[in-house]
């Protein structure tokens, strides 16, 4: 009774008594006073029990080490008598007689252990602890201790343990997902009778999903999705004919999917996907008449889908793509109206794409690609719908592409690779300006490219390589301002190149196997971000251009199998991260220019079948240069490897250039002591470069150096102080620093050392540069220059969207330096936050330890490394590829393999898939880089999308690094087209 009631209750007896004759006065005075006892015992039960709520509440306060937004500053013992206003406290009741209802401390972002004391206030009915940084075990008495507790909610954690026993028979909410809890699901979970709301996703646990869910009679929402569930899905779910939403996708769940779902006909939401589920998609499914979104991928699903399935009139997205499914697409997809995303990917359909998919008024993505349809694509697909994505990729499909595709005037990707399609494409797509992504390569199109094709101002990526494309390409205006890349090759297209493609974007052109001829346009030089270039086997002639040294991005250049006469420019060599020259099948003439071997960049060259003469480099790429690459010239010298005669003297009687050399000496002796002065230096860096033997107090050493000035000026006892020190080793008035690490000897592989020479020659600007290696019998010490900045992993949290795009842009640069530019590859072996340092300007530098380098003997283990790499010890280009999706998903969530599970780095990629699956993106992008969401909502999901692309289980699902490269570079342009799956908890 509260004191006001009570106060009226007394008013209104005295009252009462007041009218009674006096010889009843004793009586109401006695009564009063046992009313005034009553009511001091009360008042006394108030205060103690406001006490305890204030030290349950103080004691919670207690176990938080951290609280960066001060939300717990309130709470303190001088402010008790204003319990009910501390921050995320909320009470019930009247001024003199209120309980604590709620506990809402969610996103605070405070950190340390989750106290129990909060569930033994009696009347709480709401504890909300989401998304901050909890950790230790859940209290073990959680569900034991508050009766009156309704809706508890502690997702998005660190908390680790088992679900404890117990049961609370009046809890409506229970969200414990993303954490890292263990153990099984209790078999008594079915005692929460009154649940709505179940999300246990996101964490690991075991066993199989308990039989006694089905008791929980009220249950509309059910997670279970991204944990380590085995065993089969209980037919039982059946009788709890209330859940609206199914999510137990991304675990080892088996068997076939029961018929009994087929029972829940007010679900909305079934996702079943990643799994090992097996069998035929029952019949039963298509009595789910207010299913929206069905995902089944990535199982192992086969048989034909159930006709059933075209009855779910309110589908919005189907998606069964990657199983095994088979059989054709009936005409009766025409009944789903509602749908928006069709997904039939990867499977074994055959038949015609169906003709009624054209009526379906609200598709937007059409993804049919990897299966074995044939026959045309339908006649009017895309005049009634808003297609954004199509593809329908390596298929069987013949016929001509439907004019009606961009009838909407939103289609972003056209994706028809690898299928038999004819007829002028170009034409029929000049006129879609929504274009940004059109892969056509490997079909059999023909005809001229159409002069309003190459005026598409958003396309940023062209392939129509691998067709019957003919005409000429230099007629046109090409104005194509998006243009990253650029595919013609292996096409029937001739005349003279275009003097320019209308962008200054372009990184990628590639016009090899055509009938090109004239010369190669001066204007190629403007390109200023091309970093691959691809004329080989055409008909071009005249000199390679001067002008191409300007293109400072270019790593691959080929314009092998032309006409191409007279010298190699010297200025060639001016090209600052050229990795890949190919000049073979031409007619050049005259001597390899010196300096073109000093590129450090520079580690492949095929200079083969010209009319080269004169004295092999014997320097950089031509150190050791392949016989074929060097083959059916004049030159002569190099090594035994590369099949040339030795070199024989010239005398001067014989020689002109000679004589005029001598005479020009004569008469301008200045010019002689340079040309002495700069033999010398020659000379001595070639010596500076050598291998040196150097004797020390504690043995014998082995020094060689890839920069001279440090060969000069660094000694063994300075390397080897540096490393004892921790110190960095500074030289010369400009304070040129290099960084010394200590490794033994006998972790490395004795072909370690064979491979400096092609490693210390590696020069990219997001590398750290290799300077030399010392060793002796029983240690070795390897320099590399000192960069300032610091590693990802101590950085990573203070950066905005913009910066971690920039740093996972470079990063991928880096890779496909190292897997396409250097012969052989380098691989890391383990692409992690700690191998990447990043500068004041946020540029990534890749660190090349030893790891990338050793055998199986000298493996390392880590999180960050692939899982096929951990079995079998041997790590490849899609071990690296690994790697960079795990710091993608890092960049996007802030989360490592290590805050997911501890000693088992695949259960973040199980936890990416979830949330990119099944959450909205505020529950796993970083908490730093939400304010960004909005604006880059599609930015972002799209890179999560190729993060799971490169942890794929199956290395050849992934992606390569110039596939990586491109698509993460390109990701800027996204399309309006991607979907993202919302789901809130209900508080």
């Amino acid at each position: 009774m509260s004191f006001s009631a009570f106060y009226v209750e007394a008013i209104t007896f005295e009252l009462k008594m007041a009218k009674r004759p006096r010889s009843t006065s004793l009586e109401s005075c006695m009564l009063i006073i046992m009313m005034f006892l009553i009511f001091s015992n009360h008042v006394h039960a108030l205060d103690v029990y406001h006490q305890a709520e204030v030290e349950l509440l103080l004691s919670f306060k207690a176990s938080i080490v951290h609280d960066p937004s001060h939300s717990l500053s309130s709470w303190s013992n001088s402010t008790a008598n204003n319990l009910c206003y501390w921050h995320g406290v909320t009470c019930v009741g009247d001024v003199n007689s209120s309980h604590v209802n709620v506990i809402d401390l969610h996103g605070r972002n405070i950190s340390g252990r989750l106290s129990s004391s909060l569930f033994q206030l009696s009347h709480v009915e709401k504890i909300d602890l989401s998304n901050n940084q909890l950790q230790g075990q859940v209290p073990h008495d959680m569900f034991t201790s508050s009766y009156s507790l309704r809706h508890l909610n502690l997702s998005n954690n660190n908390l680790t343990g088992q679900i404890p026993q117990g049961s609370l028979p009046g809890l409506e909410t229970l969200d414990l997902c993303n954490n890292m809890i263990s153990g099984k699901i209790p078999e008594n979970i079915g005692s929460f009778s009154s649940l709505k709301f179940l999300d246990l996703g996101g964490n690991v646990l075991a066993g199989e999903i308990p039989y006694s869910l089905s008791n929980m009679f009220n249950l509309e929402y059910l997670t279970l999705a991204s944990n380590q569930l085995i065993g089969k899905i209980p037919s039982q779910l059946g009788q709890v004919k209330n859940l609206k939403l199914i999510y137990l996708g991304y675990n080892n769940l088996s068997g076939e999917i029961p018929h009994e779902i087929g029972k829940l006909t007010a679900l909305n939401h079934l996702d079943l996907v990643f799994n090992n589920l097996t069998g035929q998609i029952p019949d039963s499914l298509g009595n789910l008449t207010e299913l929206r979104y069905l995902f089944l991928y990535g199982n192992k699903l086969t048989g034909q889908l159930p006709k059933s399935i075209f009855g779910l009139r309110k589908l919005v997205s189907l998606d069964l793509s990657e199983n095994s499914l088979s059989g054709e697409i009936p005409e009766l997809v025409s009944q789903l109206q509602q749908l928006e995303i069709l997904h039939l990917f990867a499977n074994n359909f055959t038949g015609k794409i169906p003709q009624s998919l054209a009526s379906l008024a609200r598709l937007q993505v059409l993804q049919l690609w990897s299966n074995k349809f044939s026959g045309e694509i339908p006649s009017d697909l895309g005049k009634q719908s808003n297609l954004t994505v199509v593809d329908l990729s390596t298929n069987y499909l013949t016929g001509k592409v439907p004019d009606t595709l961009c009838h909407s005037g939103k289609l972003f990707k056209l994706i028809l690779f690898s299928n038999s399609l004819e007829g002028d494409i170009t034409e029929s797509l000049a006129s879609c300006k929504s274009l940004g992504r059109v892969r056509v390569q490997n079909n059999r199109f023909s005809g001229e490219i159409s002069a309003e094709f190459v005026k598409l101002s958003l396309v940023y990526f062209l392939d129509i390589s691998g067709n019957n494309f003919s005409g000429r390409i230099d007629d046109k205006k090409w104005d194509l301002p998006s243009l990253q890349m650029l595919n013609i090759a292996r096409n029937r297209i001739f005349g003279n190149l275009p003097e320019s493609f209308g962008s200054d974007k372009l990184e990628n052109l590639d016009l090899s196997e055509n009938h090109l001829s004239g010369i190669i346009s001066l204007n190629f030089g403007n390109l200023s971000e091309l970093m691959q270039l691809k004329l080989s086997h055409n008909k071009l002639s005249g000199s390679i251009p001067q002008q191409l040294s300007s293109c400072k991005k270019l790593v691959s250049l080929d314009l092998s199998g032309n006409q191409l006469s007279g010298p190699i420019p010297v200025s060639l060599s001016e090209m600052p991260v050229l990795g890949q020259l190919d000049l073979s099948r031409n007619q050049l003439s005259g001597e390899i220019p010196r300096n073109l071997g000093v590129i450090e960049s520079l580690v492949q060259v095929n200079i083969s079948r010209n009319h080269l003469h004169g004295k092999l480099p014997s320097t950089g790429a031509f150190l050791a240069i392949n016989a074929s690459s060097v083959a059916g010239n004049h030159l002569c010298g190099g090594d035994i490897t590369s099949g040339l005669p030795p070199c024989k003297g010239k005398t001067v009687r014989n020689n002109p250039t000679w004589w005029f050399i001598l005479i020009t000496c004569f008469l301008v002796a200045l010019a002689a002591f340079g040309i002495a002065g700069f033999i010398i230096l020659y000379i001595r860096r070639r010596k500076d470069l050598e291998t040196k033997t150097v004797e020390s107090e504690d043995g014998i050493w082995k020094m060689q150096f890839f920069e001279p000035k440090v060969s000069r000026l660094v000694s063994i006892e300075d390397i080897r102080s540096a490393a004892k020190q921790g110190n960095v080793i500074a030289i010369g008035n400009k304070g040129a620093q290099f960084v010394v690490k200590e490794d033994a000897v006998n972790s490395i592989s004795p072909t370690f050392w064979s491979k400096m020479v092609e490693l210390g020659n590696l020069r990219h600007p997001n590398i750290i540069q290799l300077i030399g290696i010392c060793r002796s019998e029983k240690s070795a010490y390897v320099i590399h220059e000192y960069c300032e900045g610091k590693a990802l992993s101590q950085i990573l949290r203070n950066k905005n969207w913009e910066q971690r795009r920039k740093i996972a842009v470079g990063i991928a640069r880096a890779l496909r330096f190292l897997h396409f530019s250097c012969s052989p590859c380098f691989v890391i072996g383990c692409v992690s936050p700690e191998k990447v340092l990043v500068d004041a300007e946020d540029e990534p530098r890749l660190w090349l330890s030893l790891p990338a380098l050793r055998d199986s003997k000298g493996f390392v283990s880590s999180a960050y490394v692939a899982p096929e790499a951990t079995e079998s010890k041997d790590i490849t280009e899609k071990s690296d590829i690994y790697g960079f999706g795990l710091v993608l998903i890092e960049l996007l969530t802030g989360k490592s393999p290590g805050d997911i599970e501890l000693g088992a780095h695949e259960s973040i990629v199980e936890w990416a898939r979830y949330c990119y699956s099944d959450c909205h993106l505020d529950a796993w992008t970083d908490p730093m880089i939400r304010g960004h969401v909005l604006k880059n909502q599609n930015e972002i999901v799209e890179t999560m999308n190729l993060a799971l692309h490169c942890t794929a289980g199956d290395p050849t699902a992934r992606p390569c690094a110039k596939e990586l490269y491109k698509t993460l570079d390109s990701i800027t342009k996204t399309s309006s087209c991607v979907a993202v799956k919302l789901v809130s908890s209900p508080f």
